[in-house]
C-alpha cells in the first residue's frame, strides 16, 4: 500500500473545507483536499438561486444558532464579512445587495454565477499550494499517538497530523451528503446533538392543503413569527420573527420568511403569519362596511392582501377576520411532521466542534479529529403546519 505524509488533511470540499485549505496552506502546512464527489463545492453552486449567498452584511455571534451563543464569535473576529468581500472583490466578481421595499437585507449575492465563488476558492487553494483530489473517499480511519491514519478509496494510505471532516449533514442526499461526518464523530467520542432539517419549506396537513390549494403560486410579503412562549422565545419573551417573501405552494409555504423560521420550529408549536404588516385589519373591514355594507369580506379584504389569500380568509369568516385584525390578517396552525433533509439546506445538529488550536499554526491536533460546520448562516428545521 502506497503510503504519504501531510500536515493537514481535510475531507470534504465544500466551503469550510477549501476556506479550511486556504488558511493552512498561506501557514506553510502540507494540505491536501479529497472529497467523493465530481466538483468541488457543489452545494455553493446551487445556494441564492445559483448566484450564490455568499455573505452577509449584518452578520454577528447572534446570527448563529448554538447551544454555546458565543461559539462564533471567536471565528467572526478573526475573519469578518468584509475580509471575505475584500476577497471577492480582488477575484473581480461582481456583486449586488438583496433589498426588499426599498431597504437593503444585507445578503449580497453574485451578478453572475455562483460558479464564480467556487473558482475563486479553488484558485486561492492552488495559491496557497494546497491539492486537491475529486471523487476519492475514505475506507477507514485510525488514531497512531498524535497523528491520524487514513486509508482512501484509491488504495493509499495518508499519515496526517491533523485531520478536518468538512464534510457537512445529511441534507440534500440527491448530490451525495450522507451521515458520514456524523459517524466519524462517534468514532472519536465527540457528542453528537439531535439532527432535524433545515432551512426547508413548511408543508400543510391535508385538510389545511385542500382548503388551500387555489393559492398555490401566489407570493405575499409577510411578518412570520414563532407561537409566544415557544422553545425559541427568549427569557423576556422576544420570539424570532422574519419580514420578507413568504410563497404558497403545491405542499404548503415557502419563500425566504418561512425558510427562516423553520430554523426555529418545534414539532407541534404554531406559527403566526401576518400577511398585513402594519395594517389594521379590523380598521379597514370597518370602514368598508361603512362605505359598501354588501361588499363581501373576502373582497374587502383584497385592498389589504392579495385577492386570493384575502378571499379564503374571507370565506364565512366575517367576526373571525375582525377579530384577528389588530395584528394583520395572520394563519395560525399547528405543525405536523417534518418534511425531510431531501429538501433541506442545511441541519442544526452536528458534531461538538473545537476552536482552532495550535495545530492551525502547524502544531498537533490531540486525539481527536477537527470538524468544522459546512453551511448557512442560520441552521435548523422545518415541517408541517
Amino acid at each position: 500500500m502506497k503510503s504519504s505524509d501531510l500536515d493537514v488533511l481535510i475531507v470534504g470540499a465544500g466551503a469550510a473545507g477549501m476556506m479550511c485549505a486556504i488558511e493552512a496552506g498561506k501557514r506553510g502546512r502540507r494540505v491536501r483536499v479529497i472529497d467523493h464527489a465530481r466538483a468541488p463545492g457543489e452545494k455553493i453552486r446551487i445556494s441564492g438561486g445559483g448566484r450564490c449567498n455568499f455573505t452577509n452584511l449584518g452578520t454577528s455571534g447572534a446570527n448563529f444558532l448554538s447551544e454555546n451563543p458565543r461559539f462564533a464569535l471567536s471565528a467572526l473576529k478573526r475573519f469578518t464579512q468584509h475580509d471575505f468581500l475584500k476577497m471577492v472583490e480582488r477575484h473581480g466578481i461582481a456583486w449586488h445587495e438583496k433589498t426588499h421595499e426599498g431597504g437593503g437585507l444585507g445578503q449580497l449575492f453574485c451578478d453572475d454565477s455562483a460558479k464564480q465563488i467556487i473558482r475563486m476558492l479553488t484558485d486561492e487553494m492552488k495559491a496557497a499550494g494546497a491539492t486537491l483530489s475529486l471523487g476519492l473517499g475514505v475506507k477507514a480511519i485510525a488514531r497512531d499517538g498524535q497523528r491520524f491514519t487514513v486509508d482512501l478509496d484509491d488504495g493509499t494510505r495518508i499519515s496526517t497530523a491533523s485531520l478536518v471532516v468538512a464534510t457537512g449533514g445529511k441534507s440534500i442526499p440527491k448530490m451525495g451528503a450522507t451521515g458520514w461526518g456524523y459517524d466519524v464523530a462517534r468514532q472519536f467520542d465527540l457528542r453528537v446533538t439531535e439532527t432535524r432539517p433545515a432551512l426547508v419549506p413548511l408543508t400543510f396537513e391535508p385538510g389545511l392543503l385542500e382548503q388551500l390549494k387555489p393559492l398555490a403560486g401566489v407570493a405575499v410579503d409577510a411578518i412570520v413569527r414563532t407561537a409566544p412562549n415557544s422553545a425559541s422565545s427568549s427569557p423576556k419573551g422576544d420570539r424570532p420573527q422574519f419580514k420578507e417573501a413568504m410563497l404558497f405552494t403545491h405542499r404548503g409555504l415557502s419563500g425566504p420568511s418561512i425558510l427562516q423560521i423553520s430554523s426555529y420550529w418545534r414539532e407541534g408549536e404554531a406559527i403566526t403569519v401576518d400577511m398585513a404588516p402594519g395594517e389594521d385589519v379590523a380598521a379597514r373591514l370597518l370602514a368598508a362596511k361603512t362605505e359598501n355594507g354588501k361588499q363581501a369580506v373576502h373582497t374587502a379584504l383584497g385592498h389589504i392582501i392579495p385577492r386570493g389569500p384575502g378571499r379564503q380568509a374571507g370565506r364565512g369568516r366575517r367576526q373571525e377576520a375582525a377579530s384577528h385584525g389588530r395584528d394583520g390578517q395572520r394563519l395560525d396552525r399547528q405543525a405536523g411532521r417534518v418534511r425531510g433533509l431531501s429538501h433541506g439546506r442545511g441541519d442544526p445538529g452536528r458534531g461538538r466542534h473545537r476552536r482552532p488550536g495550535p495545530a492551525d499554526d502547524g502544531g498537533q491536533v490531540g486525539p481527536r479529529p477537527l470538524l468544522h460546520r459546512r453551511g448557512r448562516r442560520r441552521h435548523r428545521l422545518a415541517g408541517r403546519l
